[in-house]
């Protein structure tokens, strides 16, 4: 015999399948079977029909509200039927949600069944099998639900940005969206932009003053495939990132460290789920190393394959293809379209082109030309070997020992140049100054050996220290203390000509 509780939810199930009209088709089985688990194993099947239903409750809701805003005689109909006693003083929407919540409400009481079932009864079998066939009954109904849902939100993102016939695909999953800050490296600022992330591409979208229409222009479209992503660290704009594609590469600006941490992650996992569907892996990001190497420049398998990262006009004063010094008038700063190198007019003046661009001929730098094109161009520099100071700032400053910047103060002390200063670990005896961290040629160059490092008493809130040997003296200002006390240890560890002890980071 069946407990009272067991009983009991044998009540309820009854009272269940007589509402949905199944208990009915198995009327025999009520007094000479006590058992369910076999009746809805009968059923369940019929059961993935709510799918349909639950699909377009909503749409079916919406619908009875507005024709009842604009109808009086419907909404007298229906409030006609509502007060029937049939209808047990409930709403035609209190009516319609049964459907959509049975279900559910049959998962929840047939597990309830089989808990209070004893061990030996003869249903136990039948019920679990049963149980399970309504859980796969609900999952489809939950897919449905899921797929409409998904389906819904695309159609309604297609009309913010113009039903563009190239966009709408009904495959497109849409990851992410929201505004984000774009960077100018031109004007060292930055510009509201909006991204709509899918996962298969990228769109870059500039909001619409006047939105009549749609409520986004589409001004890029970046493929996922192939594409990188990471964290800048830039002091000057916090909260910082890189999204590096085939057709563009741009550097964008979150509101916070956790808006920046939820977009890197959306991408991530947007490219994650495009290199499983691939044949072949490609790598995402890159590794520690190759960030320093490759910070600025494509490689040279991706050379015009995709959009390189531009180096931003303020960390470069000189071209860094010839290292002649730029000026507002006769030597102004180009970008190389395939590498991303600042140069000048005179070593970009030639054009190649490149596939990230839709084979368009662009404006690329000589060395990227040679490279692309396979012509070789005369060049009075070719062979030149490259003196004591043409070492690349980018280059020594990824293997260095210390590096940042610092002011070089004058010999009255009132004056002052700021520049990019470089311990090299494979030189730890000589200082390079740059004027800037990407510069191709060090402005100058200070050996260490012999000189002493001497922490001046704080008059000011300077933080000052000095490198003597004789009469010759350099004065130097740090920007924290901490600072000026790494290059002290640092410095008389080189003049003294000792091996380096500690790793120095890089603290621009």
């Amino acid at each position: 015999m069946l407990s009272f509780s067991c009983q009991s939810c044998r009540n309820v199930w009854r009272t269940e399948l007589e509402s949905a009209d199944l208990f009915s088709w198995h009327s025999d089985h009520r007094d000479s079977n006590p058992r369910i688990g076999d009746i809805i194993q009968k059923v369940a099947p019929f059961l993935k029909m709510y799918s349909e239903y639950v699909k377009h409750f909503d749409k079916a809701v919406e619908l009875i509200t507005t024709w009842s805003e604009k109808s009086l005689p419907f909404q007298e109909l229906i409030a006609n039927i509502q007060r029937r006693e049939i209808s047990a003083n409930l709403t035609l929407q209190h009516h319609m949600l049964e459907p959509v919540q049975r279900i559910p409400r049959y998962e929840l009481l047939l597990k309830d069944y089989i808990r209070k079932l004893p061990v030996e009864s003869p249903d136990r079998e039948d019920a679990q099998k049963a149980l399970e066939m309504i859980f796969t009954a609900a999952k489809h109904s939950n897919t449905a639900i899921a797929e409409m849902e998904r389906l819904q939100n695309l159609w309604e993102v297609y009309h913010r940005l113009g039903l563009e016939d190239d966009i709408v695909d009904p495959s497109n999953e849409l990851i992410k969206e929201g505004p984000i800050q774009k960077i100018s490296f031109r004007h060292n600022s930055t510009r509201e932009k909006y991204l709509f992330l899918f996962n298969n591409l990228l769109l870059y979208c500039v909001p619409k003053v006047i939105q009549v229409g749609a409520e986004f222009q589409v001004h890029s479209r970046i493929d996922v495939e192939g594409m990188k992503v990471r964290e800048l660290n830039d002091v000057e704009f916090p909260h910082s990132f890189l999204v590096s594609g085939k057709q563009r590469t741009l550097e964008l600006q979150a509101r916070s460290q956790e808006e920046m941490n939820a977009w890197i992650k959306a991408f991530q996992s947007a490219i994650d789920k495009k290199e499983k569907r691939s044949e072949t892996f490609k790598a995402a990001i890159q590794g520690p190393e190759a960030e320093t190497q490759d910070f600025h420049q494509c490689r040279s398998e991706e050379l015009g394959k995709r959009a390189p990262l531009w180096v931003r006009d303020k960390l470069v004063s000189m071209c860094m293809r010839c290292k002649d010094p730029f000026n507002v008038i006769t030597r102004r700063r180009h970008h190389c379209r395939a590498c991303g190198y600042v140069v000048c007019g005179r070593c970009s003046e030639y054009k190649a082109e490149l596939q990230y661009d839709k084979n368009g001929p662009k404006r690329v730098c000589i060395e990227c030309y040679t490279f692309l094109t396979g012509r070789l161009l005369p060049d009075e520099r070719h062979g030149k070997h490259r003196g004591i100071l043409e070492k690349e700032s980018a280059e020594l400053s990824g293997q260095s020992l210390m590096c940042s910047f610092l002011q070089l103060l004058d010999k009255s002390g009132k004056g002052s140049m700021r520049g990019w200063f470089v311990i090299p670990r494979d030189d730890p005896l000589v200082l390079y100054v740059y004027a800037a961290p990407q510069d191709v040629k060090a402005h100058t160059s200070i050996p260490l050996l012999g000189y002493q490092v001497k922490e001046l008493p704080q008059s000011d809130t300077r933080h000052i220290f000095q490198l003597v040997q004789s009469k010759q003296v350099y004065t130097l200002v740090a920007e924290t203390e901490e600072l000026k006390q790494r290059w002290m240890k640092a410095i008389a560890q080189s003049a003294r000509g000792e091996e380096e002890e500690d790793s120095f980071d890089e603290l621009e």
